[in-house]
């Protein structure tokens, strides 16, 4: 469990410097609304990040505890992704569409490149220790 704590800990680290990247861009660039809808998608992404990894974490409990699991939170999940589709649409002239789609899209990007990295990672350190 401890090394799933790390890849939490790890993808968390990742999303708030994406937020602070999409934060600065908009305040500092000439797409300030490209921006502000990947943050505010970007948030939403963070939180589901967060709701997914407690649930996961919450289910591999249960099913050490030998109890039945719970759910992994899906509707919740999809109720924040709508609330941000939902304010992008209210205040359309001051947020893009999608960017609040791609930003939406972000945990799972982190999620993908943190599992590729690591994978690289291991494989160049089995090399190392085989002696390649």
């Amino acid at each position: 469990m401890k090394a799933y704590h790390t890849i939490m800990a790890r993808q968390r680290k990742w999303m708030f410097f994406l937020l602070a990247f999409f934060v600065l861009g908009a305040g500092f660039s000439p797409y300030p609304t490209v921006f502000i809808g990947l943050t505010l998608g970007g948030t939403v992404s963070l939180y589901n990040l967060w709701l997914l990894q407690k649930k996961v974490n919450d289910f591999g409990d249960a099913v050490i505890r030998g109890e039945r699991p719970r759910g992994l939170g899906l509707t919740s999940r999809f109720a924040a992704a709508i609330l941000a589709v939902l304010i992008a649409i209210r205040f359309q002239e001051h947020i893009h569409m999608v960017g609040v789609l791609v930003g939406l899209l972000t945990s799972y990007i982190v999620m993908y490149a943190d599992l590729v990295i690591n994978q690289m990672l291991k494989t160049d350190e089995e090399g190392e220790k085989n002696g390649s």
